[in-house]
């Protein structure tokens, strides 16, 4: 990506640096270790599944070491594990290792003349020349790939392979004989990558770059302005996934993914061209793009896994390091960010764990780091980095809201208080609307837990809205709205923040040492609210009471229990954590609320569970006030007891008191003299507009026909009326995984009728091979998906007066047919059944629906309809696609079982 005169501007300047020249030095060391002993190069794709490179006996993530593809230990227990799905795990990053060290030996070549660099990069990058195109393009699961599973990977590798034959081009050190193997496979992936177009999101910007990449090694103009200007390119994705405060709009995981995929776009892009930096708008929203992270982050300096993040990501590992000192290169001298750069690189090596990116895997196989440093960085940051920063400023980070993202900070020295709101945002979205964290006395004491492993059943857990310290309304995360930041304002002791979703607010106010968190609902009608709290640390009950057996129902909580007050007092919970001496109280004046515990999984990757605390109640009028105290024991300032009366909560304390009156303009605080007005407030943001780019509304409508009897439903279309067909006959109906759709290979054509209380469907399936797969069939242990999607079957789907139907059906042996309800492990069977038979063009399936609530409609109701058509193929591990009578448009991709009621079509009753 750096031209020839660029390279050699580079290679001038090196000298003088001592950073530059230690990091041309360490890329000199990794290719070295390539050149003296030649890689594995996997003659596989890549596989995503639930055993490979995972741990059996505790489930750790297996190391990933490019010089050992057979053998992969475990970080935990230290054994050693073999097999096929560890290798095919293993092939996914050992693809990107290898373009990696060609890029290592390319930019090494380019700048130094090494002719055993030159020649070992295009041979790394010649071993791509055959086996790109030999590894099939199936069994995908987020768009078309031929090393991988998926488009996005596809693109991370392209942009290093091309990187290093494009260095390798300018240098002059590319042989002929290599230029047109790079061709085949650049045309190829532009080919792939182009066609999987995934809207604003952070794997597209990825798409971007690698397209960018693409025009500037064929000097394609016309690609070169799509990638860059399209509202899906570089530039739509600068100005709308990146919020006025800067933050990408699906959190701060995939901030950083984006950001560096945007930011390796940009360099491409100034290869064919565009310079989008040179516009000081664009600057500015990128420099603010940079910053995001530094007004979110966590004292200890990881980001906060709010939305789909990962728990515990340091920001002072290389690959987000090299992200600040590249634009601090582009945006010029700049304090903040050398002061933030200072802070991450005088961290003690204790306060950045050793943690594998899995997209920057340039240190793996070597020995960790004691404290990585600007000359430990990749060749990326080489081409780019600026000279070393100026004696940088201490770095302070101060109270913040991130209007666009809707977080509220409130800071004070090390303790750190967050109010998650915003809106739903969906895909990487959690139920964590209103969601409380609080990090002080270095301990994380509520966290949100961000995302566990996508291929894991606990997923589902750390996606639940009782997963997080955020209030459900009916089992709701904040009764299903937007939430917005109703009030902001912050002073030097006193800081608040006040959080709005529909009938739900959430007001936290937050002094020297102590927290009030008030938690209120007004309803039209009675509503079960309840509000967990999951402390880390040791934690107890100081409060006399006994505990007995509650209910509480959920798929992953257990063992609950519900306290029984023994006297009046509100119940105080004290918790400590070990090994620091930092300690935390909570007094909870919570009035109808019952206080219940219970056990879940603990946070992501613990592989363990853990207790946690809530609060439930019935009513339309609940205001709970929550005091946290983080004084030491003993101090003037500790909390002894709380009172709440109407809008004054007044708190006493080991010395004076401190009392709190709420009112429309604000809360004034009384705690010594004078006495605080916090304001701030704000008025209610315009309704929310996706930026997802979206399907359209579906628009699909049909009719069931009364029959006066029920049809034979023994997989023949006996009895039904056949007046009202259903038509899967339009390209735009088909999900595919990699292949168009074929109307001669794969079609259908389905009637619904109905006799007052009970559904019935013929579905008639027009498919050369029937593939089902069997009840006993031994698990695909791919994700956490149900296996029975990976055959050929139906997905159906119901909506009415708020109830639900969903059920996967699955064609077994002897005209049976297996059901399962989506969405649930096991319970109770769902209200469907029928017969399949086999016909001359494929198979047909007759199925009753009869659920009671379909005998309250009438004649002229509707109801909300879908049905899905799953295609598997022989020689498949995933299917291959779908026909979506509501409209697929799209592709098969992560979405399961999954499909969204907003989706569904109409049903008319005749």
């Amino acid at each position: 990506m750096l031209t020839s005169e660029e390279l050699a501007a580079l290679r001038s300047a090196i000298p003088g640096d001592p950073d530059l020249t230690r990091l041309l030095g360490t890329l000199r060391l990794r290719g070295g270790a390539v050149l003296a002993t030649r890689p594995s190069i996997p003659g596989v794709k890549a596989l995503l599944s639930r055993d490979g490179g995972i741990c059996p006996t505790d489930g750790s993530n297996l190391l990933f070491d490019p010089w050992n593809p057979e053998r992969h230990r475990c970080p935990r227990c230290g054994e050693g594990f073999t097999g096929r799905r560890h290798h095919l795990h293993w092939a996914r990053a050992q693809h990107l290792w290898i373009v990696e060290r060609a890029a290592d030996l390319a930019l090494v070549a380019a700048l130094t003349g090494d002719a055993p660099a030159a020649a070992g990069a295009a041979e790394l990058l010649g071993a791509y020349d055959e086996l790109y195109f030999a590894l099939p393009n199936s069994d995908n699961v987020l768009g078309p790939s031929h090393l991988f599973f998926s488009t996005y990977l596809e693109s991370l590798w392209v942009t290093s392979y091309l990187a290093a034959a494009f260095l390798l081009r300018e240098a002059g050190l590319l042989p002929l004989e290599r230029v047109n193997g790079i061709d085949r496979v650049a045309d190829e992936a532009a080919t792939l990558i182009g066609e999987f177009n995934e809207g604003l999101s952070n794997r597209q910007t990825w798409h971007a770059a690698a397209l960018t990449a693409i025009s500037a090694w064929f000097d394609d103009v016309e690609l070169a302005n799509t990638a860059v200007e399209a509202r899906t390119g570089l530039l739509g994705h600068l100005a709308e996934g990146f919020g006025s405060d800067g933050l990408w709009w699906e959190g701060e995981n995939y901030h950083l993914f984006a950001l560096r995929g945007a930011m390796q776009g940009l360099h491409w892009a100034r290869a064919v061209g565009y310079d989008l930096l040179e516009d000081a708008e664009i600057r500015g929203h990128f420099r603010a793009a940079l910053l995001a992270p530094t007004r979110s982050a966590l004292p200890d300096f990881t980001y906060p896994a709010r939305r789909d993040s990962r728990y515990g990501v340091s920001l002072a590992l290389p690959p987000s390091l090299e992200l600040w000192e590249i634009g601090r290169a582009w945006v010029g001298e700049d304090p903040e960010l050398n002061a933030w750069l200072g802070a991450l690189y005088v961290l003690p090596p204790s306060a950045v764990p050793v943690q594998q990116y899995d997209a920057w895997l340039h240190d793996a196989g070597r020995t960790a780091l004691e404290r990585p440093g600007r000359g430990d960085l990749s060749w990326w940051a080489l081409t780019a980095m600026a000279p070393a920063p100026v004696k940088a400023l201490p770095w302070r980070a101060d109270s913040a809201l991130l209007a666009d993202q809707g977080l509220a900070v409130l800071r004070r020295e090390d303790r750190y208080v967050s109010l998650e709101c915003g809106p739903d945002i969906g895909g990487h979205g959690h139920p964590d609307r209103l969601h409380l964290t609080l990090h002080a006395g270095a301990v994380h004491w509520l966290p949100d837990p961000g995302t566990g492993s996508y291929v894991e059943p606990e997923l589902a857990w750390y996606r639940s809205a009782l997963a997080h310290n955020a209030p459900l309304l009916d089992g709701v995360n904040a009764g299903g709205a937007d939430a917005w930041c109703a009030a902001f304002d912050s002073g030097e002791e006193w800081a608040w923040c006040r959080g709005r979703a529909a009938e739900v607010t959430r007001t936290v106010v937050a002094g020297p040492t102590q927290l009030l968190d008030v938690l209120e609902v007004e309803a039209g009608e009675a509503r079960e609210v309840i509000l967990p709290w999951h402390l880390q640390g040791d934690w107890r009950v100081e409060s006399p009471g006994t505990w007995e057996p509650a209910t509480l129902e959920h798929p992953f909580v257990s063992t609950a229990e519900r306290f029984v007050a023994q006297g009046g007092e509100p119940p105080v919970v004290s918790a400590t954590s070990p090994g620091t001496a930092a300690g935390l109280r909570l007094c909870f004046v919570a009035p109808g609320a019952e206080l219940l515990r219970a056990v879940a999984p603990g946070l992501p990757m613990t592989n363990a569970p853990s207790p946690f605390l809530l609060l439930r109640a019935k009513g339309n009028l609940i205001r709970w006030v929550t005091v946290l105290d983080t004084s030491p024991a003993g101090s003037p300032s500790a909390m002894t007891g709380a009172r709440v009366t109407g809008q004054l909560v007044e708190l006493t304390t080991s010395g004076e008191p401190i009392r709190f009156h709420f009112s429309d303009a604000g809360v004034k605080v009384e705690a010594g003299s004078p006495t605080l007005l916090l304001a701030g407030l704000r008025p209610a943001p315009p309704r929310h507009r996706s930026l997802r780019v979206s399907d359209p509304t579906s628009e699909a409508l049909a009719l069931a026909p009364r029959v006066a009897e029920a049809p034979a439903l023994d997989g023949t279309l006996s009895g039904f009326d056949l007046s009202a067909p259903l038509s899967f006959d339009s390209e735009l109906q088909y999900r595919r995984s990699e292949e168009p759709w074929n109307p001669e290979r794969f079609s259908a054509q389905c009637w619904v009728n109905w006799d007052g209380k009970t559904l019935y469907l013929a579905v008639s399936v027009t498919k050369p091979e029937r593939l089902f797969r069997p009840p006993g069939a031994p698990p695909l242990e791919l994700d956490n998906e149900p296996d029975d999607i990976h055959s050929d079957g139906l997905q159906l789907y119901l909506s009415h007066g708020g109830q639900g139907i969903a059920v996967l059906l699955v064609p077994r042996d002897g005209g049976s047919l297996g059901t399962r309800t989506i969405g649930r492990d096991g319970g109770e069977a769902p209200p469907v059944g029928g017969r399949w038979a086999p016909t001359h063009e494929g198979y047909l399936i007759t199925v009753r629906v009869a659920d009671p609530g379909l005998a309250l409609l009438g004649p002229g109701d509707r109801l909300g309809f879908d049905l899905l058509i799953n295609e598997m193929r022989p020689g498949r591990l995933r299917r291959a696609g779908q026909l979506v009578w509501s409209g697929g448009n799209g592709w098969v991709y992560l979405r399961g079982d999954r499909q969204d009621p907003s989706d569904f079509g109409t049903l008319e009753l005749g």
